[in-house]
């Protein structure tokens, strides 16, 4: 008996060992080790509110992150994005941030364009010192959240100055209408920034209207409009509004131009508003694919050829995001979020996608030409005018 056990377990100790050297053999086949990759977390809307901004920044985003993975990636890990959908709304972005900081352990969070829902989680990537990179939010009081926060999209306090500029001595249109979202924050927001540039540019603010985002019937708006008989109309909200109000004056015979920031800036605007918008919304942004850079053009080359179809805004500065921060990285000769941040912050003359950016000393975006941008028959968004930005001198 003692034989035959001990034959046994003799072939049991040669069948684990020969299982143990097979894995050993198979383990370059395994997935890379987690530390072996840096992890970025997406921030933005690919469903319901706001998908007409996250959806083209997923796609730069993602983009971004191939090529650098196909050139070696950073400090030769390679980058590893995670793709969360915030649906616009303020409780996901606070539980998708708060997941990236503590589960996933991302090294930076790209995102959101929306500057009330970058703003909650700029508070938690702050608590959790890891660093936010908003490719959209344009509002006031972001980057003063804390040193781990950064933005990188032309800023309505240099922008719409310029615009109003444009408005007031290149077009003449001196008497001007402004409607506000009141439930809408990144309207709210840029409402007071008109208002200021427009008193100090020798403006008339002739009238004040305001909607709420979700309202579809303009009538009683479009009427008061009509018969203040304003030059030109000033919207602070987002392109779904536009596109209906622009509808409404149509609809009453008000023959009217609406001027906003780039929160019109949505393929729905087209797609809503139809002719009513046709030439007759203008909105500012930070980047246009007419007249383009050389590496503005390599982009757009590329970023055809990936999803067949033109990027913008948000695609162009989530790609710049991801570049930024990748270099930024291994400048500091590390992916620790304490440590690139103040590499970071650094940033001068960055030649992006998007436009030349520079970081002034508070962390703020400096970001030049101003984009005139509208819709031209088949083509969205057309460039109208660009325009120099107004901004303190570095």
């Amino acid at each position: 008996m003692r034989r035959k056990t001990a034959r046994k377990w003799a072939v049991v100790l040669c069948l684990v060992m020969l299982l143990a050297l097979v894995a050993g053999c198979g383990k370059s086949e395994t997935p890379a080790p987690a530390e072996d990759t840096i992890k970025l977390g997406f921030l933005g809307a690919k469903t319901v509110k706001n998908a007409n901004y996250g959806i083209p920044g997923e796609k730069g985003m993602k983009m971004a992150i191939e090529e650098i993975n196909a050139k070696g990636g950073v400090l030769g890990k390679k980058l590893e994005g995670i793709y969360e959908d915030n649906k616009g709304d303020s409780r996901e972005i606070a539980n998708i941030a708060t997941k990236y900081c503590t589960v996933d352990k991302v090294a930076a969070m790209i995102g959101d364009p929306a500057t009330g829902l970058t703003k909650i989680a700029a508070d938690i990537a702050q608590k959790n010192q890891v660093v936010i990179f908003s490719a959209g939010a344009t509002g006031t009081g972001v980057v003063e959240i804390g040193d781990f926060v950064f933005r990188n999209t032309l800023l309505d306090k240099f922008a719409a100055p310029s615009v109003v500029d444009w408005m007031i001595n290149t077009k003449g249109w001196k008497n001007i209408a402004i409607i506000t979202s009141l439930n809408n924050g990144y309207s709210t927001a840029l409402t007071p920034v008109f208002k200021s540039a427009i008193e100090d540019k020798g403006g008339n603010i002739i009238l004040e209207e305001s909607v709420n985002d979700g309202e579809t019937d303009f009538t009683a708006q479009v009427t008061k409009l009509k018969q203040a008989n304003p030059d030109v109309l000033v919207f602070t909200g987002y392109y779904t509004e536009a596109a209906l109000i622009m509808l409404e004056a149509q609809k009453q015979g008000l023959d009217i131009i609406l001027v906003g920031g780039d929160g019109l800036y949505g393929e729905d605007l087209k797609k809503l508003g139809g002719s009513a918008v046709e030439e007759k919304v203008i909105f500012y942004a930070g980047f246009s694919a007419d007249q383009p850079s050389p590496e503005t053009d390599a982009f757009i080359k590329a970023y055809r050829a990936k999803y067949n179809e033109d990027p913008d805004m948000f695609s162009a500065q989530y790609y710049d995001a991801v570049m930024i921060i990748a270099q930024a990285m291994e400048k500091a000769q590390s992916s620790d979020p304490k440590v690139f941040k103040d590499e970071l912050a650094k940033l001068k003359d960055y030649p992006g996608v998007s436009g030349n950016t520079t970081f002034l000393p508070d962390r703020e975006p400096l970001k030049s030409p101003v984009f005139l941008l509208t819709v031209k028959g088949d083509k969205f968004p057309a460039l109208l005018e660009k325009i120099p930005t107004s901004a303190p001198q570095v």
